[in-house]
């Protein structure tokens, strides 16, 4: 059996790509044979090779109408999109911290960038009758942590609805739409978090780990995922090799949602 995932030549548009899960995707498809451009607000000093960055800030309508213009004028369209930024500035001290700013932003950055992303370059893959969409959502959507990432997790909820919603729609048109929903990755956000967690806690990186398990109620795995193992899950599915996959929402979490 060949593990070709035939995805050489593709054209892929990765979002957020330059840290954590995303620059981990990038390199990813790119070992696959995909063409890739990605975005950052600041464009990396260690940029992969082959990669097409473009500046932009995709919690705005003006980025991401940006961006769009960058694909059409490179490719004119692409094969594959998948909207992987993501993440919460939102305060602790649940609700009552959460004002209107707050919430917009938090939905501006995990919910609306994807939906106007989908919305400017979808129709070029209705147009030939093939294409994949891949939203990166999380299980905070049905394990949210009140005192701190409630809105992050209300938006997430949203765009797992959306998809769902969308891949009805686009599915039958020859487009799929795919969702995967990580638990908690070891990002460099997520190591400087669990390390500020330790200090505060007296303990060492082992320990700060620690505590974050116990705030989701243990990873039966014991640990966090990898950036490249979702990474390497989400090239799979947004390849022919999975063909017949579409409107499903694949968890990665190590066990941590602790219901069916």
């Amino acid at each position: 059996m060949s593990f070709d995932l035939q995805l050489n030549g593709q054209r892929a548009l990765v979002t957020g790509g330059t840290k954590g899960l995303g620059a981990a995707l990038v390199k990813s498809l790119r070992q696959a044979g995909v063409l890739v451009m990605t975005t950052a607000r600041a464009i990396p000093e260690a940029p992969q090779e082959g990669v097409i960055y473009v500046e932009a800030d995709l919690k705005t309508a003006e980025g991401v109408n940006a961006l769009a213009r960058a694909v059409k004028d490179h490719w004119g369209g692409v094969d594959i999109l998948i909207n992987c930024l993501g993440g919460s500035s939102a305060p602790a001290g649940g609700f009552a911290a959460l004002d209107d700013a707050v919430w917009f932003d938090e939905l501006n950055l995990n919910l609306m960038s994807a939906v106007r992303l989908d919305r400017a370059l979808l129709p070029a893959m209705l147009a030939k009758g093939a294409g994949v969409v891949l939203h990166v959502t999380s299980i905070q959507r049905v394990l949210p942590i009140p005192e701190s990432t409630t809105a992050y997790a209300a938006a997430k909820g949203a765009l797992s609805t959306y998809s769902k919603s969308l891949s009805k729609e686009v599915t039958p048109k020859g487009v799929r739409v795919l969702r995967v929903s990580p638990g908690w990755i070891e990002t460099e956000a997520s190591v400087a978090f669990v390390e500020r967690i330790a200090a505060q806690s007296g303990t060492d990186y082992a320990g700060g780990k620690q505590v974050v398990m116990d705030w989701l109620g243990g990873i039966p795995l014991g640990r966090p995922a990898k950036p490249h193992e979702v990474a390497d899950l989400i090239t799979f599915l947004v390849s022919p090799r999975a063909a017949s996959v579409s409107g499903s929402e694949y968890v990665i979490d190590g066990g941590t949602v602790p219901t069916v």
